[in-house]
């Protein structure tokens, strides 16, 4: 008792530390990979601060670009109205200015015009030389004029009756210069997004038509219907950056590098290893050891039946001279009878370290003819029952003796339960592919801790006792007969049922 409750408490102990030093263990190891991740997570948050300057630049180049086309686009519209004005006679009143007119078409210095006749043929043009090549080939202005149509930068200006000319304009090479600056400041936000995708999971997505832009996230982790998920994790992790290009609102997710998020996993990963370690590890000496305690009871076993053998040999010898000499007949018949108890006891520990013989033969005569030899030999304070719920001869496959020396080591320690004073009721049944042997007595009692640790090699409930009987009984059923020992119930005070079940 003593020595198993000390082995309880060092693994109590035992696991108690090492459950301490695991969890130290992930609170330093957690607390570092926080501080790795933090600092991943501010280069971002710097990168994406750093973006998003640079997105407001863009936005606001966007903004002077489409301002200054507007003003163009106003300055070409005026231009236009005084052409009209100067082609058209009839529409020249008494109050007007042509001299003014003629001003508004000379003040224009950089917007490129293009005038054609109804026939397509170039009537006047201002502005173009620097849409023109040095030799300025025949034909060009033609195709600068059709270019411009085509991008519908034409006005129909009527000149008599049904006769039309066509006022194309261009845009203006400061225009055009700083259309190439805003392309490449575009150009390198997306080089940059580009660039950072490679070390973040970045998401680029047109709020307006719903489409991801750019995204280096996987195929899965975009797909329609799991889109609306990604986007939620992405925007729980960090704000999604707002970008306007003059083209509607699009928005810029970000979350934490695969490196930051493999590093939170790596203590728990790494100590799972450790404990697959450590369980394969454990399983392998428990197997070790149990071989070596398997070693220790059959040379034990063994080296008990051998030494008995010698003494039974010599008090043989002793009884049958007893028997030619003149004394008690009952004393050498007495004695006899020992002989024999010390044969079977002899015969049942060889057979545990030899190994066990088992045959067919009728289970319920094994259980009496046990009972019967121990009601001789027990206190008559106790009143054994024996009952059998099925048909007689019950075949079963077993070693008698062993069998025996079950029954009798749980019903010793059943009357030992109770005191000497009680009731101790055998009960037999078949069940299915099983057969049952409850054995039910009336004495102190077990608790819920003690169902499984009564089995266990030095625990006892006696003083005196070693804490091997219930060891050897569950060694014998389920070793040698493939079956099943437990304690079915127990109450305090009332009493507990040992059930033995042995396949049929």
């Amino acid at each position: 008792m003593d020595l198993y409750s000390a082995k309880q408490r060092w693994k109590v102990i035992l696991i108690f530390i090492s459950i301490l030093i695991i969890g130290a263990s992930l609170f330093v190891s957690n607390q570092m990979i926080q501080k790795i991740a933090e600092r991943d997570r501010s280069k971002a948050k710097e990168w994406a601060g750093s973006l998003k300057k640079k997105v407001e630049l863009v936005e606001l180049s966007a903004r002077i670009f489409q301002s200054l086309r507007e003003k163009e686009r106003e300055k070409i519209e005026l231009v236009v109205a005084a052409q009209k004005t100067l082609l058209n006679p009839s529409d020249i009143s008494l109050n007007q200015d042509l001299a003014f007119t003629l001003s508004i078409i000379e003040s224009n210095k950089n917007i490129p015009v293009i005038l054609l006749n109804d026939d397509g043929t170039v009537a006047q043009s201002r502005n173009v030389d620097p849409f023109l090549s040095k030799e300025k080939k025949p034909g060009e202005i033609e195709k600068l004029a059709e270019k411009w149509q085509h991008d519908g930068h034409v006005f129909n200006i009527k000149v008599f009756g049904d006769m039309e000319m066509s006022f194309i304009y261009g845009e203006s090479p400061e225009f055009l210069r700083l259309q190439r600056q805003s392309d490449s400041l575009i150009a390198s936000f997306n080089q940059d997004l580009s660039k950072q995708s490679n070390l973040i999971p970045v998401l680029f997505y047109d709020s307006d038509s719903k489409k991801v832009i750019s995204s280096n996230l996987s195929k899965e982790e975009l797909a329609p219907k799991r889109l609306a998920k990604t986007i939620a994790e992405l925007q729980a992790q960090n704000k999604p950056i707002h970008i306007n290009f003059g083209e509607g609102e699009k928005l810029l997710y970000f979350s934490d590098s695969p490196e930051v998020k493999q590093l939170i996993w790596l203590p728990y990963i790494e100590f799972g290893v450790v404990a697959l370690i450590v369980i394969i590890g454990y399983l392998l000496f428990s197997t070790y050891r149990k071989a070596e305690q398997n070693q220790v009871w059959a040379g034990l076993a063994k080296e008990t039946a051998h030494q008995l053998g010698t003494p039974l040999s010599s008090l043989m010898a002793w009884v049958s001279h007893l028997e030619n000499e003149d004394v008690d007949p009952m004393v050498p018949r007495e004695m006899q009878k020992d002989l024999e108890r010390l044969e079977k006891i002899t015969d049942r520990f060889s057979k545990i370290g030899s190994g066990a013989k088992l045959i067919e033969e009728d289970f319920v005569f094994t259980i009496e003819n046990n009972l019967n030899y121990l009601k001789a030999r027990l206190s008559d304070k106790i009143d054994i029952e024996f009952t059998v719920d099925g048909q007689r001869p019950m075949i079963v496959l077993h070693n008698r003796s062993l069998m025996e020396w079950v029954v009798e080591n749980i019903c010793k320690n059943a009357v030992d339960a109770m005191e000497g004073v009680g009731k101790l009721h055998v009960h037999i049944q078949e069940v299915a592919e099983w057969v049952h042997v409850d054995i039910k007595d009336t004495g102190k009692g077990l608790t819920n801790k003690q169902f499984k640790t009564i089995f266990q090699p030095g625990y006892s409930t006696k003083k005196r006792g070693w804490g091997l009987g219930l060891t050897l009984v569950k060694r014998i059923v389920e070793e040698y007969h493939k079956g099943r020992v437990f304690v079915l119930t127990s109450e305090i005070d009332k009493g507990t049922t040992f059930r033995i079940s042995i396949p049929h």
